[in-house]
């Protein structure tokens, strides 16, 4: 199964210009906590409410500082075409629960999250992919 076959398309994109302050407003208005940040049709980042709470909150930044400046900007990505189970396994490897998804031409085409996988490819690559970020976050707490 292809990743296209189960991603999320018409997907929210931040600028990376956007305040922290309205991209925290908007993920509170549209509940999302994760954001591909684009640049004039390209990825060029993401952003989550954890990084919001990481770079911002925790680092004492003003909340008029711009996305740019606290997004994520190795940002971990998959096209379209891709095998479901095979990206599972590699947002297990890289520890993420979300990722975006591209054409072949590096266009934004949607979001690929370890609950879609779950869902529909195999249980178990996701269910490995939750159970290492499970180990990471019990990692914060220690």
């Amino acid at each position: 199964m292809r990743i296209s076959e189960i991603m999320t398309r018409g997907t929210a994109v931040a600028d990376p210009n956007d305040t922290a302050r309205a991209i925290s407003q908007r993920m509170v208005a549209e509940d999302l906590g994760y954001l591909p940040v684009g640049e004039q049709d390209r990825l060029v980042g993401s952003i989550t409410d954890r990084d919001i709470m990481a770079r911002v909150v925790a680092e004492g930044r003003g909340a008029d500082c711009s996305v740019g400046d606290v997004m994520t900007k190795d940002v971990k990505y998959c096209f379209e075409e891709d095998d479901v189970d095979q990206v599972m396994r590699n947002m297990a490897n890289t520890k993420v629960r979300r990722m975006p998804v591209v054409n072949s031409d590096k266009r934004l085409v949607g979001i690929v999250s370890l609950a879609d996988g779950a869902s529909e490819g195999d249980p178990s690559a996701a269910g490995d992919s939750l159970g290492k970020l499970r180990d990471q976050e019990s990692s914060y707490a220690d």
